[in-house]
């Protein structure tokens, strides 16, 4: 073959690699063309158009705020996710993102060549970029590890990654990665992590804080703090991060080096519905929201998903003050409940922890609250016969029970048969708190017992007990109202009878004083400060039961209330709720403010859906009010409550003073109150106003059974007062507060004296607490 023929074959066979060369590349061309046109259309599965991705689709919980811009809590069933903006994040959050994930995230438009190639190839790592593991976390789904699909999967978030990357800024692409991401532990996104983990916000996350969680992104499940989970891996990987931060500049390796030595210093704090501050409050607020959302649809017309639309939700509940009520209640009650534990035992009483009942009586009452268990429901559900279910509480069973434990709710694993552990719940003395700003009705803090977990029946507000002494100034107050009596004026401490009519006859009402004599006179102030009975009974015989009643239910009292004079001492069946919102009409010079627990509701958006406006009515003259709020003071200047005065602690009576935490309290200003105490010491109240704040608490069991045998313990000077006390002495300590120590306001107009000369036969503030209970609804 000749050199010109030669050339001319080696010039048609290049001539054919150069065109099968740019057949080939462009068939490639075209094809990788048509297969993002036909992932663009949703070849490959379902892709968001631009309102979808302006609007990304996510479960956002419901957030609780107090008062002082902290958050209560949340209201979600699966995502427990608050997002946060860019502007939220610490700088060094940010920075061991990029460092760690995405080290040139400023420069590209959403796609990394090496990273796409290493899903295309199936060589670890997946979607490399921020905005493509956004892409992936907010609209794909990994369905099989199958390279081919995994490359179409790569494509589609390629896709997903570059319109996200011009519909967003760099700084909003990053705040979407950290609020969509699922940490564990119900910590979904940067702010729920932040809060669970360390139980601060993210903007106050240390440097080693934010390499732990950044950390985290690679698989949370893997890399769990918690002590029973993987510490050991988790700060290993955090190490990883901070030599990322130092490998690209964001920190020293003397830093680095430093931290690496360090814990992961978790401070694990559960999100829960029945965890954390104010579960029981939390606990109404989710009811009063449903409510809510029951009567106010979207303007589409579709109903508002409390835990998934993201609803603010702003409350008139203080975190400070709910702290200092919780934290008051968990000094008194162990100390209480360890007394009564010490009185009731089966050896003094056989039918521990109910006093003064019998056996068969006590059998009938743990029947009857058998059948009204979730036990009882739920295998009466699956079949199963009564004989066999009854049979079934008396089996031993492992179960986990609530103790006290060196002052502190705990939980403890035992094995106890379920009737066993009903009378064991039973024996724990129950409280209910509220505190509430007299002035605008706003509820400051709000405690329903003594542990949601394990007693979620709310005390302050579902449940009402009798009122016993605390009814009293309704009483005088309306004798004031009424007849215009003064603080002053006398009346004869001596037995006095009513008639009253009874199942439709007639009989006398003659109730006794409890813890002193008869005898002499007593003004109207010294008889309230020492709940003489026979003096309030002589001023509702005045006054008439149906004029009490009426001014009770003026009050805000919404509760029955029987139309008879025993309910001068006290034998209607209130809730804290309606007591504490009554009393705060004497601070509030004789106007009641409804009370108040949610101010607005805004949309995630922060649009406004919801403001309240306060509800008020005038029930007593501004004379009236303070002439009553005066004759409460005496309560605690030489009455029942005196011991709020207190100074010095007598050595004799150690045991005693043990339950009463905080005692001394040594309180030097104004303060007018009550205290109540029911037949048999079931029932302890303590009412304790301040100008701008009034604050209601009641100790008591679950049953009326369930009660101290005298009433050194058991009064409510005893079981409620000390609760009153902590929490004022702890809001006080708090100068933020700003709770006053004024005296409370003199009106512009005051005919009716209220400066008596000094009262005789003043008790001292622990007498009558040792006495044995009254009878017959003589209640003090």
């Amino acid at each position: 073959m000749s050199n010109t023929q030669a050339h001319t074959v080696n010039s048609s066979g290049y001539s054919k690699f150069v065109k099968w060369f740019w057949v080939l590349f462009l068939a490639g061309c075209l094809g990788i063309v048509l297969l993002f046109v036909t992932a663009s259309l949703g070849g490959f599965g379902e892709m968001p158009d631009h309102t979808v991705l302006e609007n990304p689709k996510t479960n956002l919980a419901a957030e609780i705020i107090s008062s002082d811009g902290q958050t209560l809590g949340k209201f979600y069933l699966n995502d427990n996710r608050t997002p946060v903006t860019f502007d939220e994040l610490p700088q060094h959050l940010v920075a061991a993102l990029i460092a760690t994930e995405d080290i040139r995230f400023y420069e590209h438009s959403g796609i990394d060549a090496r990273g796409t190639l290493r899903a295309l190839t199936g060589r670890g790592g997946g979607a490399s970029t921020i905005t493509q593991q956004l892409a992936k976390q907010l609209f794909t789904v990994q369905v099989s590890k199958n390279k081919i699909s995994r490359a179409f999967q790569k494509v589609k978030e390629w896709i997903i990654a570059m319109r996200l990357e011009r519909q967003y800024t760099k700084e909003e692409i990053i705040a979407q990665y950290f609020n969509i991401y699922d940490y564990g532990n119900n910590a979904d996104g940067i702010r729920s992590a932040a809060r669970i983990y360390f139980s601060k916000e993210p903007k106050d996350l240390t440097l080693k804080e934010s390499a732990m969680l950044v950390g985290m992104f690679k698989n949370s499940s893997l890399y769990n703090p918690r002590p029973s989970r993987n510490p050991v891996g988790t700060k290993n990987r955090r190490n990883v991060v901070l030599a990322q931060m130092a490998k690209y500049g964001y920190i020293s390796a003397a830093v680095k080096d430093k931290l690496q030595q360090t814990n992961l210093d978790l401070k694990y704090t559960p999100e829960s519905h029945r965890d954390g501050t104010a579960t029981y409050f939390r606990t109404y607020l989710e009811g009063y929201m449903k409510a809510w959302i029951s009567a106010n649809p979207k303007a589409n017309g579709e109903t508002w998903n409390l835990y998934n639309d993201g609803l603010k939700i702003y409350t008139t509940i203080d975190a400070r003050m709910q702290r200092h009520a919780e934290a008051a209640v968990q000094a008194h009650m162990p100390r209480l409940q360890a007394a009564f534990f010490k009185q009731n035992t089966v050896d003094k009483n056989p039918t521990a922890p109910f006093v003064g009942l019998d056996a068969k009586t006590v059998e009938r009452l743990l029947a009857t609250s058998m059948r009204r268990g979730q036990r009882w429901r739920s295998l009466k559900a699956a079949g199963y016969s009564n004989e066999a279910i009854k049979a079934s509480f008396y089996k031993p069973t492992p179960m986990t029970v609530f103790k006290w434990i060196n002052g502190n709710a705990a939980e403890v694993d035992t094995l106890m048969t379920p009737i066993d552990s009903m009378r064991y719940y039973k024996s724990f003395l129950r409280t209910g708190m509220l505190s509430i700003e007299p002035r605008t009705g706003h509820v400051k803090a709000w405690v329903g017992g003594v542990d949601y977990k394990h007693f979620q029946f709310d005390m302050a507000q579902q449940g009402g007990r009798q009122a016993g002494s605390t009814f009293k100034p309704f009483v005088y107050t309306a004798a004031i109202d009424q007849l215009h009596l003064s603080p002053c004026d006398e009346l004869p401490d001596t037995p006095f009878c009513i008639e009253a009519q009874k199942f439709g006859n007639t009989e006398e009402w003659c109730p006794k004083n409890s813890g002193h004599g008869y005898g002499g006179t007593r003004t109207l102030k010294n008889a309230l400060a020492n709940s003489v009975n026979t003096i309030t009974a002589r001023l509702i015989d005045k006054v008439g039961p149906q004029t009490v009643a009426d001014l009770a239910k003026n009050l805000g009292i919404t509760s029955h209330i029987s139309i008879v004079p025993s309910i001068a001492l006290g034998t209607p069946d209130v809730s804290v709720f309606e007591m504490v919102g009554a009393y705060a009409a004497f601070a509030n010079k004789g106007v009641y403010t409804k009370p108040v627990t949610v101010t607005r509701i805004e949309d995630k958006n922060g649009t406004l859906l919801y403001q309240y406006t306060p509800e008020t009515r005038e029930v007593l003259s501004e004379e009236t009010a303070y002439v009553a709020v005066k004759l409460m003071e005496g309560v605690t200047e030489e009455g029942s409550g005196a011991r709020l005065r207190t100074t010095g602690v007598d050595a004799s009576r150690a045991d005693y003073k043990a339950i009463i935490t905080g005692y001394p309290y040594g309180f030097t200003n104004p303060i007018a109150g009550k205290t109540g105490t029911t037949q048999n010491n079931s029932d302890g109240w303590f009412m304790g106003m301040v100008p701008n704040l009034v604050t209601g608490v009641w100790v008591g069991g679950e049953n009326r059974a369930i009660h101290f045998k005298s009433g050194r313990y058991g009064a409510g000077a005893a079981m409620a007062l000390p609760i009153w006390g902590v929490y004022m002495k702890r809001c006080y300590l708090d100068s933020n507060l700003n709770i006053s120590k004024a005296s409370f306001e003199v009106p512009p107009t005051l005919a009716i004296p209220v400066e008596c000369s000094t009262d005789t036969d003043a008790i001292d503030p622990e007498r009558g607490l040792e006495a044995q209970p009254p009878e017959d609804l003589n209640f003090r």
